[in-house]
């Protein structure tokens, strides 16, 4: 391949020494592939960092993480109201057989008429007492199924919320693996094609890439160059029109290296 190198000197107000990379302008041309193919490999990457399933995975998994933590806290509610309910239905059965004793000493007729008398007035007591522990076991009977239910319709939305989660996930891998199957086949082309443009020219074109956001060589076309996309001024398209058609010319503006083709309008 034909590369030569020179620098060339220009006087102005002060001298300005430019090195001129000579390639063939076949090989050039070919410059245009390999930004293409790099520009694609750069968006391939972007679409792996950015897909829409990775914002949506986040706020699955904090929708979930959410529900973990409302059913640990209504399972705990729930085992409190059933530790109560169990007390309250203790504390009216111990009222009830206390009752059942009385009662029971009463229908014998044994015991004096003050003891009989007595065991009268606490069986009224204890009547009394058993309908308020009654109506409080009631009430947490009825907070119990509540809690119940409350339980079960996290459960279930916790369930659909990890399907949904796992749904995501999946997507998320059959679009990466997409994603690596284009990129594995996109860039197994370049390194035919960096053979074909040779050492010089790719070193100047990957340090040119990595310092202007990953686009080193671009089309001159219609006057216009492709990198910065702005039009050429007529003294800077005298230059390159002069320029001989091995020299590798680069844009005043973004310092790209422009690729010279039938549509550049020269």
């Amino acid at each position: 391949m034909d590369f030569r190198g020179g620098c060339q000197q220009r006087s102005s107000r002060q001298t300005i020494r430019r090195c001129v990379l000579k390639a063939d302008p076949s090989r050039q041309w070919r410059l245009l592939d390999l930004q293409a193919i790099d520009t694609r490999l750069d968006q391939i990457a972007h679409a792996k960092a950015h897909l829409p399933q990775i914002a949506a995975i986040t706020g699955a998994e904090a929708d979930l993480s959410g529900l973990d933590v409302d059913l640990v806290n209504a399972r705990t509610a729930a085992d409190d109201v059933r530790r109560e309910l169990a007390k309250a239905e203790q504390d009216v059965q111990l009222v009830r057989d206390r009752a059942a004793r009385d009662q029971a000493r009463l229908d014998s007729g044994q015991g004096s008429p003050k003891e009989l008398t007595s065991l009268q007035h606490e069986l009224v007591s204890l009547a009394r007492r058993q309908s308020e522990l009654e109506d409080l076991q009631l009430e947490v009977m009825e907070r119990t199924e509540t809690l119940t239910d409350r339980v079960a319709q996290i459960e279930q939305a916790r369930a659909e919320a990890a399907k949904r989660l796992d749904a995501l996930r999946a997507e998320q891998t059959d679009a990466l693996r997409d994603l690596e199957s284009e990129a594995n086949q996109v860039a197994a082309r370049r390194p035919d094609i960096v053979a074909g443009i040779g050492e010089d020219l790719v070193g100047l074109y990957e340090k040119i890439r990595g310092a202007s956001g990953g686009l080193g060589a671009a089309e001159l076309k219609y006057r216009r160059c492709g990198g910065c996309r702005l039009e050429l001024g007529n003294v800077d398209l005298d230059r390159i029109r002069k320029a001989p058609e091995d020299e590798v010319v680069r844009c005043e503006e973004c310092r790209r290296i422009l690729v010279r083709t039938a549509e550049s309008g020269l």
